[in-house]
């Protein structure tokens, strides 16, 4: 069942990050809603699903993307992995704690993306930092937070509120 649930989500998540996000872009961002599921899956389900669940949406968006392969499937998948550790260790996670989490890790996520550009120089490079991942990744940290709002409202958040642990 989960197996069907993951690819109904992965396969739904392809034209909500081609078609719908564009329409309602700020300032010709959208947000990265393959990061912020692939975190969720990591905090909900745990790290080998959100690893595995990540790679996959990794690789389904970037078939519908313009950039190279390995970054996205190390972000997405990375993300879901680290997620699921997260949660794991923390006690109570709240969409603070998600923001924050997901605004470091688009941070990173955007620089390596940058950084790996064939003609960037040093200039191009802060320039596109600041213009464009520091924006993106906030706009990330957002979409997360809400994502993760709704989703613990919604879900049995035995996983991600276990103050039991302590």
């Amino acid at each position: 069942m989960k197996i069907l649930i993951y690819s109904m989500v992965i396969v739904l998540l392809v034209p909500l990050q081609t078609t719908l996000l564009p329409h309602v872009s700020i300032w010709g961002l959208t947000p990265d809603v393959g990061l912020a599921v692939a975190a969720l899956i990591g905090l909900f389900a745990g790290e080998l699903e959100g690893f595995v669940v990540g790679l996959a949406i990794g690789w389904i968006l970037n078939m519908y993307s313009a950039g190279d392969l390995w970054i996205s499937l190390i972000t997405k998948g990375g993300v879901g992995l680290l997620a699921g550790l997260f949660g794991q260790h923390v006690a109570h996670v709240t969409p603070t704690v998600v923001s924050v989490g997901l605004l470091i890790v688009s941070v990173l996520s955007g620089t390596m993306v940058v950084l790996t550009m064939k003609n960037a120089a040093g200039i191009d490079t802060w320039w596109m930092v600041q213009s464009m991942v520091l924006p993106q990744a906030c706009l990330d940290a957002v979409a997360g937070a809400g994502l993760f709002y709704l989703a613990s409202q919604r879900l049995a958040a035995d996983r991600v509120l276990m103050s039991d642990r302590l």
